[in-house]
């Protein structure tokens, strides 16, 4: 399913933009990452494609304007992990991964025997089924951060939308949860957006790339046009070298220090 904006902005009040006049189309099946240093609009643009936030201009999920959704129509397409997401501290890891399939239920109906079914499946994606019983209160960070990647994989929607989605994980743990991002993308023909500081993870998986600084598009393709040492110095203030590695892109930073 392809996400397409028109104009797109966000304003936090008069003098606050967020995301300014920003339109792109991501196609079907395809991973787009956006970069940017903090503040950039990364995150309010994954709120307002998610339906979080007030915006203008218009969105497009496989050309139908999300405006004109229902909550859980929109939410059957679109499932979002954001960067710090709000857990019931009673609730168990298995309750709260099945909540995922809350948009599928009919009106007062209750999970059935598939929706268990897509839940177990999900934890077992993510090596979580011995965690199922635990309350998601008692949790290390990183355990949090796949669990709801598992609430969101149960939501089996078209368009995933993660902000960090590597935050308070592991090298180990990072690897495999964007591997198996890029293995459900395969499978389902599902868009990817992601929101990302790590510079050499999104330019080892994303098929594109979108510079932003200050809410406006500064660069948008391919990591090798965008993932570039003057592009970084320029928004990040950050001497780097730029490498080819494993088919992507790694990004060393360089000691000033040193020099």
């Amino acid at each position: 399913m392809s996400v397409t904006t028109d104009g797109l902005s966000v304003s936090y009040g008069a003098d606050s933009v967020a995301v300014h006049e920003l339109s792109l189309r991501v196609e079907t099946g395809e991973w787009l990452g956006l970069l940017g240093p903090n503040g950039a609009g990364k995150s309010t643009m994954l709120k307002a494609l998610a339906g979080l936030v007030k915006h203008t201009g218009a969105i497009y999920l496989s050309d139908i304007e999300a405006a004109t959704m229902r909550g859980p129509e929109r939410a059957r397409l679109v499932a979002f992990v954001p960067q710090e997401p709000v857990m019931p501290s009673g609730m168990s890891v298995a309750e709260y991964v099945l909540l995922g399939r809350t948009p599928h239920l009919p009106f007062l109906g209750s999970e059935g025997k598939g929706d268990l079914e897509v839940a177990a499946t999900a934890l077992d994606l993510l090596n979580l089924t011995n965690f199922s019983q635990r309350p998601v209160g008692t949790l290390s960070g990183g355990e949090r951060r796949r669990v709801v990647l598992g609430r969101a994989i149960a939501q089996e929607a078209d368009i995933l939308l993660l902000d960090e989605p590597t935050s308070a994980l592991d090298i180990g743990q990072s690897q495999s949860a964007l591997e198996l991002i890029c293995y459900l993308r395969k499978e389902r023909e599902m868009t990817v957006i992601t929101a990302m500081h790590d510079l050499t993870l999104v330019g080892q998986f994303a098929d594109r790339l979108l510079l932003m600084s200050g809410g406006r598009s500064v660069a948008d393709g391919p990591p090798e046009k965008v993932l570039t040492a003057d592009f970084i110095r320029d928004l990040y203030q950050a001497d780097v070298e730029v490498v080819a590695a494993n088919g992507g892109l790694a990004v060393l930073p360089t000691r000033r220090d040193q020099r």
